[in-house]
């Protein structure tokens, strides 16, 4: 019952705890740990209470063994008197020996009824009654031979009297142990169920605190994930976590209109640019052609530097578009897709590309693969990829796109010959605007936005990119998608 209370008094307060609005972290921690005590606090009372018990049950029988084996010995050595005292009566009367007979058979009686008191149910104590009864008439004894009889009749009593005590002190002796025993056990069994008490309110506690800060990773996620929907805000939680979960919820929508006013300038300023570019654009196409008049070599030059900038500015433009698209692009849509398509188209896309390079693409598919995934965001991936490789891969060199399949992941390899990329480099290759310092093939300007739109296509897609280090070719980067079904 005591175990039950305490039981249902820690029970009681958490769920206390959990209705009650709490204040502050510091009051749920030492609230949390005061309550997780209980259990111990009890189990410590309890100890102290089994130990009091023995202690009292081990001094009250100590004394009563100690005080029985006293008086039997003395119930053994007045015996002897009496049958000495009785004898030499016999031999020799007198006053001063049956005076002192007398004095030994009361004594007797005395230590026998100590004994017959504390020890109940001795049978042998009705018998030494009648003996004594008898040896008080020692004075009418005339025969000595009927004397010697009552005598060892009288010994033999006290004989057995002396087993039935040690008895009798064996069966209290076990019941001691047998109590003790029971103390031992419950005094185990109490120590097992507090203590698993107080581990699960240990649990609970700390359940109590993890939960709130595990709202907040949630929150942090979803910010860093760039996601449009938070977790609820908290009703219950501690004032300093839910100031900080407020603040949370304030960067989430300052980094949203932040986001806006960002997408909004880039969608603005890209499409802005277009109408003044194909202006000049179509201004440079009249000048080489010689519409308006024939062209010195100088101005041919000029023509031609205007027309690459043009191109230039355009892949811009462009890129940025593309980049502005796939940042508004915040949930792909999964299906089933036909990836040799995919590929066969981005490579026919770069043919004529190809064929001034003298490149080829050997494209190696696993049996029996099957890809779902976002149609876009993939074919955005192997276009950029493809078109990086062509831009640095060697002129008479052949381009590989590998993709396979393990447990969890589609694995696609896009490798090429060409200069190594240093570690360096590794580390900033896939952030926007970052681009690689080599050569390009197609001699033109990139805009560093390729490798960093396949990372963001990758994140989408719940994947990732990296360069890898191959025996096959001197680049590889290799994209690994999680497989859906």
């Amino acid at each position: 019952m005591e175990l039950l209370c305490c039981a249902m008094l820690a029970i009681g307060k958490y769920e206390s705890v959990n209705k009650v609005q709490i204040r502050s972290l510091r009051q749920l921690v030492l609230g949390s740990y005061m309550v997780a005590l209980v259990p111990l606090i009890a189990l410590l009372w309890q100890s102290q209470q089994d130990f009091d018990d023995v202690s009292y049950i081990t001094t009250v029988n100590t004394q009563f063994f100690v005080s029985v084996a006293s008086e039997l010995r003395d119930l053994e050595l007045v015996g002897e008197d009496v049958e000495r005292l009785i004898k030499g009566y016999q031999v020799l009367p007198n006053p001063q020996l049956d005076e002192l007979a007398d004095f030994a058979i009361v004594r007797f009686e005395d230590k026998l009824a100590f004994l017959c008191d504390a020890l109940r149910g001795l049978p042998e104590c009705t018998v030494m009654e009648g003996h004594i009864k008898k040896l008080r008439d020692y004075a009418d004894f005339n025969d000595q031979l009927v004397t010697n009889a009552h005598l060892a009749r009288f010994s033999q009593s006290i004989d057995i009297l002396k087993e039935q005590v040690n008895s009798a002190v064996g069966v209290r002796i076990s019941e001691q142990q047998a109590h003790l025993d029971n103390i031992q056990k419950r005094q185990g069994w109490s120590t097992g169920a507090l203590v698993l008490l107080s581990l699960a309110l240990i649990l609970v506690a700390a359940q109590l605190i993890v939960k709130p800060v595990r709202k907040l990773q949630q929150i942090i996620k979803a910010i860093a994930t760039n996601s449009n929907k938070l977790p609820a805000r908290s009703d219950s939680a501690p004032r300093e976590l839910m100031a900080v979960e407020k603040d949370l919820f304030w960067l989430n929508d300052r980094l949203q209109q932040l986001e806006k006013v960002r997408t909004a300038l880039l969608r603005h300023a890209s499409h802005e640019l277009k109408t003044p570019l194909a202006s000049i654009k179509e201004g440079c196409a009249i000048l080489e052609n010689e519409v308006v008049g024939t062209l010195s070599s100088g101005q041919s030059e000029v023509v031609g530097l205007l027309n690459g900038s043009t191109e230039r500015l355009n892949l811009l433009v462009v890129k940025l578009l593309d980049y502005n698209a796939l940042l508004q692009q915040a949930e792909p849509t999964f299906e089933e897709l036909d990836i040799t398509e995919i590929i066969d188209d981005c490579i026919q896309q770069y043919q004529l590309l190809l064929s001034q390079n003298k490149q080829r693409v050997d494209v190696e598919i696993a049996k029996n693969l099957s890809v779902f995934s976002d149609a876009e965001l993939l074919r955005r991936i192997l276009d950029n990829l493809v078109s990086n490789a062509i831009a640095y891969a060697k002129t008479e060199s052949t381009i590989y796109v590998n993709v396979s399949q393990d447990a969890s992941f589609t694995i696609i390899d896009v490798l090429n010959s060409g200069k190594p990329i240093g570690e360096e480099a590794r580390a900033e290759l896939f952030e926007p605007f970052k681009r690689g310092k080599d050569k390009r093939n197609d001699k033109v300007m990139g805009a560093g936005l390729g490798l960093s739109i396949v990372a963001d296509c990758a994140r989408l897609l719940h994947g990732d990119v990296a360069i890898e280090d191959v025996s096959q070719a001197d680049v590889c980067f290799r994209v690994r998608l999680p497989r859906r079904s």
